[in-house]
Formats: C-alpha cells, sequence, structure tokens
C-alpha cells in the first residue's frame, strides 16, 4: 500500500494507474468535491464517457459496483467501495468560463479545468481532450418532474472514501474542486492513495 498524496485546495494532479491496481479518492475534512478523469494510457483518445456509462450502466446513480466506460465502450474503472453512493457525472469540470457565468461578483478561478488541463498536458493530453468528469462526492439533485438541475453541498463527511479497480493502464487526472457552490463556498483537500 503506498502512501496516502494531498491534492492542496483549489489544485490538481494526473498519475499512470496500471490494469489491475486500484486507487482510493479520500475527501479527509469532509464537503469537497474530486474532479476525475481517466485515459488509457496505450492511446489518450480513448477517454472516459459518462453518455456510455449511463447506457451500459443503465442508471446515473454509480456507486459499488458501477463501472465506468470509455467512449470505445471499454471498461476502465470500477467502483469497489464507496462509503457515500453520492457523486455526479452530469457537469463538465468547472472553469474560468464557469466563474465567469455563476460567481460574477467572485474573483476568476481556472477551476478543475484549467488544473486538469495543466496537469495532463504531461502526458500529451491537450484541453479539449477533456471529457464531463465524474465528480466524487458532489451532490447534484435531479428533479423527476422538470429534470432540473441544482448543486447543494455535498453529504460527505470526513473521511469518505471510494475504492478504484482499473481494467486497463490509465492516465488518471484528479483534482481537488474549485467551484463554491460545489464545496459548501469552502475549499479542501483531496487525498488519495494508489495501491502498489
Amino acid at each position: 500500500m503506498s502512501d496516502v498524496v494531498e491534492i492542496p485546495p483549489r489544485s490538481g494532479t494526473a498519475f499512470v494507474v496500471e490494469a489491475g491496481q486500484a486507487f482510493t479518492v479520500i475527501d479527509p475534512q469532509g464537503t469537497q468535491v474530486s474532479d476525475m478523469v481517466a485515459y488509457s494510457q496505450a492511446d489518450v483518445r480513448e477517454v472516459m464517457s459518462n453518455g456510455r456509462t449511463f447506457d451500459y450502466e443503465e442508471t446515473i446513480h454509480l456507486t459499488t459496483g458501477n463501472r465506468l466506460w470509455s467512449n470505445r465502450s471499454n471498461v476502465m474503472l470500477e467502483i469497489e467501495e464507496d462509503s457515500l453512493g453520492q457523486h455526479d457525472y452530469l457537469l463538465t469540470p468547472c472553469s474560468e468560463d464557469t466563474f465567469r457565468h455563476f460567481y460574477p461578483d467572485k474573483p476568476v478561478h481556472r477551476g478543475c479545468f484549467g488544473n486538469l488541463a495543466e496537469a495532463l498536458a504531461h502526458y500529451g493530453i491537450e484541453r479539449d481532450a477533456i471529457p464531463t468528469a465524474f465528480n466524487i462526492f458532489m451532490n447534484v439533485p435531479v428533479d423527476g418532474g422538470t429534470g432540473g438541475l441544482s448543486v447543494d453541498p455535498p453529504a460527505s463527511q470526513p473521511g469518505e472514501a471510494v475504492r478504484f479497480r482499473a481494467h486497463m493502464d490509465l492516465v488518471i487526472g484528479l483534482t481537488a474542486c474549485s467551484a463554491y457552490a460545489s464545496n459548501g463556498g469552502s475549499f479542501k483537500p483531496i487525498h488519495y492513495r494508489v495501491e502498489e
């Protein structure tokens, strides 16, 4: 078991996970979202797809036992353990444009999109290749009648964790989310651990 790595508030990182390896994403202080994206290390044009995932898993409520699929209909990750069971796979990573749109009275931040773009560039992944993220711990209720969305504070308590198992060699991008509403108005670190 490797050591826990901290992602500081409002930042991001990228790392490789080999097929068969597991990694765990942890909310150490509670009420903090982590945006996650995944790419095939062999060909980064193969990327996680929320549309394929919803189609094959037949639900938007993804938790223990569900798999995250690629744009080429291959399983990339399986959720092995999930203490919270509440995540979002509908909304795109926050960006400078997000801040201008939703928070016009707040300083513009590059957001998860900018943090992912910087971290993933090392692996030859361009900004335009960043998909809709799997937003771990994010609380996005969907109105069953109107289809309306809201972004509420995460229900995650300190120590909530999600364990993923890789089904192929992957490049993972991971953030400690930067958006105000997503995190209940405060910003905290995210921890992760990759099994050896």
